[in-house]
Order: C-alpha cells, then sequence, then structure tokens
C-alpha cells in the first residue's frame, strides 16, 4: 500500500471519529487531538488543523458523490435532473452532521479562510458537472461553473435553515432556482434573433 494511501485511510478514520465531536468542541485542534488519539497523529494528518480537516472532509463528500452517481447511472437524465439529484445527494449524504457543516462553514466564511472557501467550492462544483457528464472545455465550462456554485451555495444555506424531517422544502428551494435558470435561458435564446435581426437591419 503506498504511503499517500495510508494517509488517505487515516485522514478518513479520523475524519470519522472527528465529525460527531464538532457540534459540542467545533472544528478546533483539541477536537482533532482527540479523534486522532494523539497530537501527533493529528498534526501529520491534518498539518494546518481544522483547516486541512474540513477540506479533507469535502474532498471526501466529492469522491464518494462522484462513485454514488456512477453506482446510480444519471446518463437517462436531462442535465438539470442530473444536477438536482447530486446536489440532494450530497445533503442527505451529510445530513447526520449538518451542524459539523454549519460550524465548518461559519469557520470558512472568515475573511482569512475565503480563498480555501472559493477553492473548495470549486472543487465541488467541478465534480458536480463532471459527475453529471459534462466533459467540456470552452467558455462555457465557467458559466456553468458559476451559476451552479451560486445555486449550489444557496441551496446549502437555506438546508440549514430548514428543520423539517425530511429535504422536501429544501428539494423545493432547489427546483425554484432551477426553473429560475431555466427561464433565464429561454429569454436569452429568445432575444438572440431579435438581437441578430436588429443588428442587420442597422447594417441594412
Amino acid at each position: 500500500m503506498s504511503a499517500a494511501a495510508i494517509g488517505t485511510a487515516e485522514e478518513a478514520a479520523i475524519l470519522q471519529r472527528l465529525l460527531p465531536l464538532v457540534p459540542r468542541l467545533g472544528w478546533t485542534q483539541a477536537a482533532l487531538i482527540r479523534a486522532a488519539g494523539d497530537a501527533a497523529l493529528a498534526e501529520n494528518a491534518f498539518p494546518r488543523g481544522p483547516r486541512d480537516a474540513i477540506a479533507a472532509w469535502v474532498r471526501q463528500v466529492d469522491a464518494e458523490m462522484e462513485r454514488a452517481a456512477a453506482a446510480e447511472g444519471l446518463s437517462g437524465l436531462p442535465t438539470p435532473k442530473r444536477i438536482r439529484w447530486l446536489i440532494l445527494w450530497r445533503l442527505a449524504h451529510v445530513a447526520p452532521h449538518k451542524e459539523a457543516l454549519r460550524q465548518a462553514m461559519a469557520l470558512l466564511a472568515l475573511p482569512w479562510n475565503a480563498p480555501l472557501a472559493v477553492r473548495l467550492t470549486a472543487g465541488s462544483v467541478n465534480a458536480m458537472w463532471y459527475a453529471a457528464g459534462d466533459r467540456s472545455a470552452d467558455f462555457s465550462w465557467y458559466t456553468r461553473r458559476a451559476t451552479l456554485a451560486a445555486i449550489y451555495t444557496a441551496t446549502v444555506a437555506f438546508w440549514l435553515t430548514d428543520s423539517s424531517a425530511d429535504l422536501a422544502p429544501t428539494a423545493a428551494f432547489l427546483d425554484r432556482r432551477l426553473e429560475d435558470l431555466a427561464r433565464l435561458r429561454r429569454i436569452s435564446c429568445a432575444d438572440r434573433p431579435r438581437a441578430a435581426s436588429s443588428l442587420s437591419g442597422a447594417r441594412g
């Protein structure tokens, strides 16, 4: 087994013990040491402390989401339905650790953690598009990811305030965001022929 694989397994084991501690102890070095069982082990797994632990958790969820999507087989769904499935899967998956996610987002919202927050959001959005089957490399690659980042972060923020027993209110919120996006695209597509016609007339 490679050193990288051992490190990954070690991180996963510490995270599994850490997440239930976060609601009481927060994303702190004390929580990390307790989860690792030893300060040296905690530092070896997460050299930058809680920031590294949060990043490892997010990337772990990204990887698990991609595996779940591959097993589910989303190719028969239209792209908006694939994105819907992926976002709701993520929320259901982390639901047992909702308070840990809330505290992670609060920590990442601090100004000095903004670059890390941006990188993690970009990584998760890229993983979602990849799991949805997007392999584009043109300019729309950037616009699609920026759009999904806005939808995803808004849905997560809503879910954190959703105290219902299931994901129904959050799913309805997500559906509205996706419908708003589809409506804007329909309007944009409808406007293009008129704009082209106006330009043609102006040249004439």
